[in-house]
C-alpha cells in the first residue's frame, strides 16, 4: 500500500484531498505546517493558525488518519519572509505564495514527508498532474485544474520534475462546489469554512502594516504624470535587428518629478506596487490615480489618472537567465529560438497570447496585446493548451 502525506491546512480543499486518497486505498498521514510564530512581527490580533491546526486535527480524527504538526517557522522566516522584505526594499513586488510552494511545501515539507516513508505528498491545490513519454523518459505535466475559476497552476509554476514526480493533486478534476458537497456529505468540520486569504500560511495579512514593522516609513512625494506626456506618443520605429525591437517593446518608462505635478505625500515608496489604487489618499482628480512606477532610490511614487493611462501598459517583459524556470526542461528554448504560448502575469488573469524569444542573455516575452501593470519581482507563467510549461521572475 502506497503511503501519502497530505498537507492538511485546516481548509476544505486539503480535507477533501485526504478523504479522496483514503477512499482510493492509500495509507494517508495528515501533517499540518506551522509557519509563523514571531510575535515581534504581528499580523493581526486573531491567531488563525491555531484555529486552522485545530480544524486539521478534527478532520484527521474524523477520517481516522494519523496527524501531526510540524514547525517550519525557522525555514519560513529565512526563505519567505526575509526574501519579501529584501524584494520590497529593492522596489520589487514579490509573490510569497509561489515561493512558499517551491521552498516550503514542495521542498522542506516534502523532505519531512519522504523521511516518514511517504511515496507521495498531496495538497489541496486545484491543478492536475499528467505524464507522458519523451525520448523514453517519463515527463510529468503540470495541468490547469478543471475548475477554471479556481485553477491554481500559477502558484505551482516553479515546481520541478523531481517535485512533480512525488506529488498528487486529488481534487484537480473537481469543481469547488463538488469539493464542498463531498465535505458536507462526510460531515467534515471544514465543509462551510471560508477560503483563506492573505499570505500562504501566515493568516490574515495586511501588507503595509506587516512591512512597516521591518521597513522604516520615509515620507516622499506623489507625482502625477499626464497621459499626454511626450514619451507615451508612439512614433513608428525603425529597428536594426530583432533584439533592438524586443528591447523597445519591453522597455520601462522612467520618470522625473519635473515631468508631472506633485499631488500628495506618501509614507514610503517601498510600500506601493504598480497598478495600486488604494492607499494613495489623493482626491480631487476626475479619474482615480493609479501607481504607474515607484522609485525607491529617490522615494517618489509616480501616478496616472484612470486605468487606461498609457504609463500602465507594456507589450513585453524580460527574464534574466538565472530566473527562467522550465517545468518541462525538454521544451526549453535554445538561443535564438522562439515559441508561441499563452501566458499570465498574475493569478486569475485570463491567459494571453504571447511569444517567447530566447536570446543569449535571457528570455523576452512579447504579448499580442499590451498588458497592464507588468511588475518586477512577480512571476510570469507560460502555457501550451492547459499545461503550464515554464515560468520566470519579471526583471
Amino acid at each position: 500500500m502506497k503511503r501519502v502525506v497530505v498537507g492538511l491546512s485546516g481548509g476544505v480543499d486539503s480535507s477533501v484531498a485526504a478523504y479522496l486518497l483514503k477512499e482510493q486505498g492509500y495509507e494517508v498521514i495528515g501533517l499540518f505546517m506551522k509557519n509563523w510564530h514571531d510575535e515581534g512581527v504581528t499580523i493581526s490580533k486573531e491567531c488563525p493558525w491555531l484555529d486552522d491546526s485545530n480544524d486539521a486535527m478534527l478532520v484527521a480524527d474524523k477520517l481516522g488518519i494519523p496527524f501531526q504538526t510540524v514547525d517550519l517557522s525557522a525555514e519560513y522566516k529565512e526563505r519567505i519572509v526575509d526574501y519579501m522584505f529584501n524584494e520590497y526594499e529593492r522596489g520589487r513586488t514579490p509573490n510569497p505564495d509561489v515561493l512558499c510552494n517551491r521552498e516550503i511545501k514542495f521542498d522542506v515539507f516534502m523532505k519531512i514527508a519522504l523521511s516518514l516513508g511517504a511515496d507521495y505528498v498531496a495538497t489541496g491545490h486545484y491543478c492536475r498532474k499528467g505524464e507522458m513519454q519523451v525520448d523514453g523518459e517519463t515527463a510529468f505535466q503540470l495541468l490547469a485544474g478543471k475548475d477554471k475559476n479556481k485553477d491554481q497552476s500559477y502558484f505551482l509554476c516553479q515546481l520541478s520534475q523531481e517535485q512533480l514526480a512525488k506529488t498528487l493533486f486529488p481534487i484537480g478534476e473537481l469543481q469547488k462546489s463538488e469539493v464542498r458537497k463531498i465535505a458536507a456529505e462526510q460531515d467534515l468540520v471544514t465543509a462551510e469554512k471560508k477560503d483563506s486569504q492573505g499570505l500562504c500560511f501566515i493568516g490574515k495579512v495586511r501588507l503595509p502594516e506587516f512591512l512597516q514593522q521591518k521597513l522604516q516609513p520615509k515620507e516622499g512625494d506623489i507625482v502625477e504624470i499626464p497621459a499626454s506626456e511626450e514619451k507615451f506618443q508612439s512614433e513608428t520605429q525603425e529597428f536594426q535587428n530583432k533584439l533592438e525591437e524586443l528591447q523597445f517593446m519591453s522597455r520601462k518608462y522612467s520618470y522625473q518629478p519635473s515631468e508631472g505635478k506633485k499631488v500628495g505625500r506618501h509614507q514610503g515608496a517601498h510600500y506601493f506596487t504598480k497598478g495600486q489604487r488604494k492607499g494613495l489618499a489623493v482626491g480631487g482628480t476626475p479619474e482615480p490615480l493609479f501607481v504607474i512606477e515607484t522609485d525607491v532610490k529617490e522615494n517618489v511614487i509616480y501616478t496616472g489618472q484612470g486605468k487606461h493611462h498609457p504609463g500602465i501598459y507594456r507589450r513585453g517583459l524580460f527574464i534574466s537567465p538565472d530566473e527562467i524556470h522550465w517545468v518541462r526542461p525538454d521544451l526549453k528554448l535554445e538561443t535564438d529560438e522562439e515559441m508561441p504560448v499563452k501566458a499570465r502575469i498574475r493569478y486569475r488573469q485570463e491567459l494571453q497570447e504571447a511569444r517567447l524569444y530566447q536570446i543569449e542573455h535571457g528570455l523576452y516575452i512579447i504579448f499580442d496585446k499590451a498588458q497592464p501593470s507588468i511588475t518586477e519581482g512577480q512571476f510570469v507563467a507560460w502555457y501550451r493548451e492547459d499545461e503550464l510549461i515554464g515560468s520566470g521572475v519579471i526583471s
